[in-house]
């Protein structure tokens, strides 16, 4: 599989937020996302075998893995690395852009699934179906950039009942959405959602390996 990079670190997003993680990060990328701040991986990475990778994951330490991107899916060699750590004990979470198949995913893997929005220009790109395949401890995650993405987002959660089905994130889009400002409106709209910020970019000062 090609690899960008490979790199321990808290965990900055979804409801492991401030855990110890490392984090795989695989080349490639099939969407473009207005407010990207990974481009560096659509292109950039080396390629490594699923033996190197679990070797990586077990000199890190930690217990908890990230897969993420680009966009993990792409790689086929993502289902045997991922059946291979969540059988040694790991917990293992998986990024995706939400524009391919999850359901091929180990049902013991974590799925934190964007839903692009309209200022993203892919809102177009989502998988309905991957909805029917979430599972209570999966989540998903909407990242606005302003107050028309909100309502988008409010508009899809009410259509598809996503809060029955698992937990929530409303992610201001960083250095474009106030934060303070979302919060202003989940809190009047009364919405069962978690905000979520991207602590590891107020921690670190670098734009990557963070």
């Amino acid at each position: 599989m090609k690899v960008c990079e490979i790199f321990r670190s808290i965990q900055g997003e979804s409801s492991y937020a401030g855990l110890p993680c490392l984090f795989i990060r695989l080349s490639g990328c099939n969407l473009r996302c207005s407010y990207c701040d990974t481009t560096y991986a659509y292109e950039e990475g080396m390629e490594m075998t699923i033996e190197e990778v679990k070797d990586e994951v077990r000199k890190s330490g930690l217990r908890m893995v990230e897969i993420t991107g680009g966009e993990p899916l792409l790689q086929d060699d993502i289902i045997p690395l991922v059946d291979g750590l969540v059988e040694e004990g790991y917990r293992v979470l998986i990024e995706t852009n939400g524009s391919l198949d999850i359901r091929r995913v180990n049902k013991r893997a974590i799925i934190v699934m964007d839903i692009k929005t309209p200022s993203s220009g892919m809102s177009s790109m989502f998988r309905l179906s991957n909805l029917e395949a979430l599972k209570p401890e999966d989540e998903v995650k909407f990242v606005l950039c302003n107050r028309e993405d909100y309502e988008w987002a409010l508009d899809f959660l009410r259509r598809y009942s996503l809060t029955e089905r698992c937990a929530i994130l409303f992610s201001p889009a960083f250095g474009i959405l106030n934060p303070e400002e979302l919060s202003r409106w989940i809190l009047e709209d009364r919405i069962d959602v978690r905000l979520n910020l991207q602590i590891h970019k107020y921690i670190y000062t670098l734009s990557r390996g963070v």
